[in-house]
């Protein structure tokens, strides 16, 4: 019996994008449905009751929730390709990696395209600090290979990948050059490589769309903003 493999998920979301990825770096086949946050589907509430959140993969009838989660999910459950390396070592620097992308890279790089003046000035300079310690990590801990997962995408690469469109449109938003030759050489050269892959490269957002779509969220951010 063939199995049943769902993705709830939102296009712009680089959390959804991340599992789309996993997904199809294992060759499986699934059945991708888009949610409307501001219209949650029963589906949705009723797969993931605690945050009520995509993304959420629902397998043979399970919902797994968490985009990291998920993706180490994908990882056991559909060996093939593997996602996280097989050295202990090694997979404990992906999810720590992993972890400072979400905990600390991310929110400053939402304070770029969700502030203004200062704050988002400060946003600009922490995302730029943050960016150079990725630069370090891929040159040292990640020997400076073509992906931190090696030789090909790994778990790591998905999960910062996932988000490289909208680190772009947070240069478009700032105005600041995050990724480039001269800073982050090695950074810049795995994106490229990165967003070059056939199956990663139809699974990202359009730019432009996603720049608008930002801009909007800019925008509702800053009017509901108090005045000074």
């Amino acid at each position: 019996m063939a199995e049943e493999v769902k993705v709830l998920g939102l296009w712009a979301s680089p959390f959804s994008l991340r599992v789309q990825i996993a997904l199809n770096l294992k060759g499986l086949s699934y059945d991708y449905i888009e949610e409307d946050l501001s219209n949650k589907s029963q589906l949705l509430l009723q797969s993931n009751p605690v945050y009520k959140k995509i993304p959420v993969l629902i397998h043979n009838g399970r919902a797994i929730c968490e985009s990291q989660i998920i993706l180490q999910y994908i990882d056991e459950t559909w060996p093939g390709v593997p996602l996280l390396p097989r050295d202990p070592y090694q997979r404990a620097m992906a999810r720590f990696w992993a972890a400072f992308y979400d905990d600390k890279l991310a929110p400053t790089l939402i304070g770029v395209y969700r502030t203004q003046g200062e704050k988002q000035q400060k946003a600009i300079e922490e995302l730029l600090a943050n960016v150079l310690l990725l630069e370090e990590a891929l040159a040292t801990t990640f020997n400076g290979g073509p992906f931190f997962g090696g030789e090909s995408i790994g778990f790591l690469d998905v999960v910062l990948g996932s988000r490289a469109v909208w680190l772009r449109a947070a240069e478009e938003i700032g105005g600041v050059k995050f990724i480039d030759t001269q800073r982050t050489p090695l950074i810049y050269a795995w994106l490229q490589r990165f967003s070059n892959v056939e199956f990663v490269k139809k699974s990202l957002p359009e730019f432009d769309k996603l720049v608008a779509y930002a801009y909007n969220i800019r925008n509702r951010s800053l009017q509901s903003q108090p005045k000074p």
